[in-house]
């Protein structure tokens, strides 16, 4: 009778069913909401269109620049092992 008038479920052990947790409200649509929608990417276009379209992706001609400039300093990341059993170089 008590659970019916305050909406609540009957556990006299206090056993954890997760109750709380599936009584609150969805936060899905609220984050959905928070993030801006995606949009069209060059990568996107070039995917859609293949290489018969030229494009100009200037985000990634800076990553391949940047990347350059570390390799000249000696600071980019280590290359890949060709084989598993290839020795490591001292």
């Amino acid at each position: 009778a008590q659970c019916e008038v305050f909406a609540t479920v009957f556990n006299p052990e206090g056993v954890r069913t997760g109750n709380k947790i599936l009584r609150q409200r969805l936060k899905g649509p609220a984050i959905a909401d928070y993030y801006p929608r995606k949009v069209v990417t060059v990568k996107d276009v070039q995917r859609e269109f293949g290489p018969h379209v030229t494009t100009l992706d200037l985000e990634e001609m800076d990553r391949l620049e940047h990347i350059a400039g570390l390799k000249a300093r000696g600071k980019s990341a280590p290359k890949k092992k060709k084989t598993k059993t290839e020795p490591k170089k001292r």
